[in-house]
């Protein structure tokens, strides 16, 4: 499988503002209505977004062969993160393969197509404006306030859910690809002194 490594990112080096992870009800009333309305890109995305845990560049910017073998999509991916420049294994669930096989039929794409295409130029890939655009619009649909959610909503969503789960804090920094164990903590919110405990007990 290659590794797909792309330009530069704008926030290499920046801390981006928080932005409130989706609750497990939230994610299911997203999904729920993106299949009831048909929407295959949208749900394949949205899965995929969930279940990456990537950042918004490196998501808008996989190709079909970075998740799959000719038709079939892997249960594990790798990617080369833009803005550390360290490779981030991630799961593909039952539902998200799915997803994403149908999505991949529908659209007719071939290995080294981008797997989300924009649909304002073409062979170009989806933009993150575009993707933050569409977030947005998933959770004005469910009556969220979108000045709340971004598109590191979903990145956050399942790293927050884990962590609430395991209290696993190097399990988290890995799955989100982070270089140091202060980020995950700034990332996920977490209280100091729960984080310093965490840290405590965790053996690198």
């Amino acid at each position: 499988m290659k590794i797909t490594v792309a330009s530069e990112p704008w926030n290499k080096g920046k801390l981006v503002g928080q932005k409130t992870p989706l609750r497990l009800r939230d994610v299911w009333s997203i999904r729920v209505r993106l299949q009831i309305a048909e929407k295959t890109r949208d749900l394949a995305l949205f899965n995929l977004a969930i279940d990456s845990k990537l950042r918004a560049c490196d998501l808008t910017q996989l190709r079909v062969r970075d998740i799959a073998h000719g038709m079939h999509v892997s249960s594990r991916a790798i990617v080369m993160q833009q803005k550390t420049r360290r490779p981030v294994q991630f799961e593909i669930t039952d539902q998200t393969r799915a997803a994403l096989e149908a999505w991949i039929l529908k659209a007719q794409l071939q290995g080294e197509d981008f797997l989300f295409p924009s649909r304002v130029r073409r062979s170009a890939h989806l933009s993150t404006r575009q993707y933050a655009r569409i977030v947005k619009a998933w959770v004005k649909a469910i009556d969220l306030d979108p000045t709340m959610y971004g598109t590191h909503t979903l990145r956050r969503t399942k790293a927050s859910l884990i962590y609430r789960r395991t209290k696993n804090l190097r399990a988290v920094q890995l799955l989100l690809g982070h270089t140091k164990l202060e980020s995950t903590v700034r990332y996920l919110g977490i209280e100091v002194d729960d984080a310093l405990e965490m840290a405590e007990q965790t053996e690198v």
